[in-house]
């Protein structure tokens, strides 16, 4: 006989990922059929012997090695922004439908420039979205934390309000869920006056009107477990493996590996503490998570 519990944890976990830690990120669940179609051709290619072309990626040597300085407790930013715009991306490309709600750029222009003819028909390419966020992170002057939180609020805005990212009003939801995780997550908020002054042709009024719309569409439900920030943070990396995005690597040089060596031997000495005590009664590991945490968001 099923376990009624069960049936009732799998429906939560498909109707609402975003608030829980077992359940697969929508954006990467969109990107699979991309991806196994992209591994198709390659294999196609492979077999029939045509070149993949010169190597970008950097390989570590016996002379050199090369590392990844982006962690889950410290995000490298440009790189995080690539991931989470690839996300953006596919949460756009693979949509279920078009329901814009009240996000529609065409009721709130960001902007007075001249719209090209079918801007609002056409989806937005990669480096389009990157280049909107990037320039939104960098003069707020924001967190690579605050990227993941974004892609968080972006999720749950898809399946509290059954809301889709669409050409029309992708620009509106990011610049929201990105006003919205900043005053959250940063612990110097950035005001909504200060996101008028990046985009010249909002108003005060708008983004204020915007924040509370998409308050009330998250059913105010702003906070994000440290395992859902964790998880989304893996799922961005394994979308940017899967899309071979190149993340940056940095030569190990010495003043790295003597800091390293370091927190491998703390972390080391922890261990041996945490076995020790293990032998004597339960001993919780939770102070060797670097995670940061936020009393307003992570819980």
């Amino acid at each position: 006989m099923p376990d009624p519990y069960s049936a009732i944890l799998e429906l939560a976990l498909e109707s609402n990922p975003s608030d829980h830690a077992h359940a697969s990120t929508i954006f990467l669940s969109k990107s699979q059929t991309d991806v196994r179609d992209k591994r198709k051709i390659n294999h196609i290619n492979h077999t029939s012997h045509v070149s993949p072309g010169p190597l970008s990626k950097k390989y570590s040597s016996c002379s050199t090695i090369f590392i990844d300085n982006s962690t889950v407790s410290q995000p490298n930013l440009k790189s995080t922004i690539k991931c989470v715009t690839e996300a953006i991306y596919y949460h756009i490309k693979n949509r279920d439908s078009d329901k814009s709600l009240d996000f529609d750029e065409k009721l709130h222009l960001l902007s007075r420039e001249p719209i090209p003819d079918g801007y609002f028909q056409t989806d937005p390419e990669h480096k389009l979205i990157y280049r909107f966020v990037r320039t939104l992170f960098s003069a707020a002057q924001l967190t690579a934390e605050c990227t993941i939180v974004t892609v968080v609020y972006l999720e749950r805005l898809l399946t509290y309000a059954e809301v889709d990212i669409c050409p029309n009003n992708w620009k509106c939801i990011i610049l929201g869920a990105i006003l919205l995780a900043s005053k959250v997550w940063d612990d110097q908020a950035v005001w909504n006056m200060d996101y008028c002054q990046i985009l010249k042709d909002i108003t005060v009024e708008d983004t204020n009107e915007m924040e509370r719309h998409l308050l009330e569409l998250l059913q105010f439900n702003i906070n994000v477990p440290t395992s859902v920030y964790v998880k989304s943070y893996f799922d961005l990396r394994q979308l940017a493996d899967n899309n071979s995005l190149s993340l940056p690597l940095e030569p190990l040089n010495n003043q790295r590996a003597q800091k390293l060596e370091a927190i491998s031997r703390l972390c080391e000495d922890k261990y041996k503490v945490l076995g020790r005590a293990a032998m004597r009664r339960s001993f919780s590991a939770d102070n060797l998570i670097g995670i940061r945490h936020s009393n307003a968001v992570l819980s």
